[in-house]
C-alpha cells in the first residue's frame, strides 16, 4: 500500500504580503480608535474639509493627522483627493455620535480588550482566558473594580443594538404573552423596539444594579417608563416571572454549565408553555466565513463564555426544558440569528 504525501502549501509573494497586513491589524484597531476617540468622525459629518482646518477643530497636529487619514483612506473611513481635503465615508460615519454608530464599542474595546489579547498565546496552551492571565481577574470582576468603564460597556451594547441587532428585528414579532423580560437588557433598547407603541405589553429589563439607573433614564426616553421597569439583580440567582424571556447577546458570556443555570431559573419563574428569544450570532457547520468566528476568538480571550451552533443551542435548550421550534438567520451581512424556543410543560 501506497502512503500518499500532501504537498507542502508553498506562499506566493502576494500571500506573503497578505499577511504582512495582517499582521499589522494592531495598526488598523488603533487608527479606528484614535479616529473616533479624537473627535475626527464627528468633525466631518459636516461635509469635507481640508486637513488644515478638520486638526485647528479638533487639536490634533496637522502633519500627524494627515498621515492617520492617509492610512485610513485604504480602509475605506475616509477618501481624499490631491487637495487633502478628507471626506467622511459611510463606513467612516460609524465612528461619529448617531444612527449606526459603534463609537462606544470602539472606546470600550481598546480600554478593555486590546492589552489582555497580548496573552492569547497563553490562552491557546492553557485555556485560561487572556483576560485573566493578564490582569488576575475575571472579566465580570474586573468590572466591578473598575465602575469608570460601565457607561463605555453600556453604550456598547446599546451600539450593536441600534446598528446590527434591530436590524435583524425589523418586522419580527414576538411570541405571544402580556409580560416579556430582557434578561440581561442592558439600557432596554431591544425590549423597546420588539415591544412597540400601540401595545398592553409588559416589560421588565434585568440587569446588573449599576445598569439599573441607565435603563431606567432610556426608558423614560422612550417614553415607555409607564409600561417597562428596570430591575438589578442576578440571573443566576433567580429571574422574574414572565410568559416569553429575551435573551440578546446572553448566553454566549457563559460556559454550558452557566447557560444550564440561567435557563433552569427561567424555567422555573416562567408560565407555563413560555416562550424563549434568544439572539446571537450562531456559528455555521462549515467552514465558511462568517462574523460569529471573530466572537469566538474574543470570548476565547475574554471570559469563559463561546458562541455556538444551531445544534449546541438545541441541546441547552432541551436539557432545561425547553423545545427549540425555529432559527431565523439574518441577512448574509448580518452575523446574528433569532431561535425561539418553548418552555415544554
Amino acid at each position: 500500500m501506497t502512503q500518499q504525501t500532501t504537498a507542502r502549501p508553498l506562499p506566493t509573494a502576494a500571500d506573503t504580503q497578505h499577511m504582512a497586513q495582517l499582521l499589522a491589524g494592531f495598526q488598523q484597531s488603533q487608527a479606528l480608535y484614535a479616529f473616533g476617540e479624537l473627535g475626527l468622525a464627528n468633525a466631518l459629518l459636516a461635509g469635507p474639509l481640508p486637513v488644515t482646518t478638520l486638526a485647528a477643530a479638533t487639536g490634533t497636529d496637522p502633519d500627524a493627522l494627515t498621515r492617520l487619514l492617509r492610512f485610513l483612506s485604504v480602509l475605506d473611513v475616509v477618501s481624499y483627493g490631491d487637495d487633502e481635503v478628507f471626506a467622511l465615508t459611510p463606513l467612516g460615519a460609524t465612528l461619529a455620535d448617531g444612527p449606526g454608530s459603534v463609537r462606544s464599542l470602539a472606546r470600550f474595546w481598546t480600554d478593555t480588550h486590546y492589552l489582555p489579547f497580548s496573552d492569547l498565546v497563553s490562552t491557546v496552551r492553557t485555556g485560561v482566558p487572556a483576560f485573566r492571565t493578564h490582569t488576575g481577574q475575571t472579566f465580570g470582576a474586573w468590572l466591578d473594580d473598575h465602575p469608570e468603564h460601565m457607561a463605555s460597556l453600556i453604550g456598547a451594547m446599546s451600539d450593536v443594538a441600534l446598528s446590527i441587532k434591530v436590524d435583524l428585528l425589523q418586522g419580527y414579532a414576538l411570541p405571544p404573552g402580556r409580560i416579556v423580560a430582557d434578561i440581561g437588557g442592558a439600557d432596554g433598547t431591544i425590549l423597546a423596539h420588539l415591544l412597540g407603541p400601540g401595545t398592553e405589553r409588559r416589560g421588565i429589563v434585568m440587569d446588573v444594579p449599576s445598569a439599573v439607573a441607565p435603563a431606567t433614564r432610556r426608558l423614560t426616553e422612550l417614553g415607555l417608563s409607564g409600561r417597562v421597569v428596570a430591575v438589578g439583580g442576578d440571573f443566576f440567582e433567580a429571574v422574574p416571572a414572565a410568559d416569553v424571556y429575551l435573551l440578546s447577546t446572553v448566553l454566549h458570556d457563559w460556559d454550558d454549565d452557566q447557560c444550564a443555570t440561567l435557563l433552569a431559573n427561567i424555567a422555573r419563574a416562567a408560565a407555563p408553555r413560555a416562550h424563549l428569544v434568544v439572539v446571537e450570532a450562531v456559528l455555521p457547520d462549515t467552514d465558511a466565513s462568517h462574523p460569529a468566528k471573530y466572537n469566538d476568538l474574543t470570548m476565547l480571550g475574554v471570559g469563559t463564555g463561546r458562541e455556538r451552533s444551531g445544534q449546541e443551542y438545541g441541546r441547552l435548550f432541551t436539557a432545561a426544558g425547553f423545545t427549540l421550534v425555529r432559527q431565523i438567520p439574518g441577512p448574509s451581512y448580518n452575523p446574528f440569528s433569532i431561535l425561539e424556543a418553548r418552555l415544554a410543560r
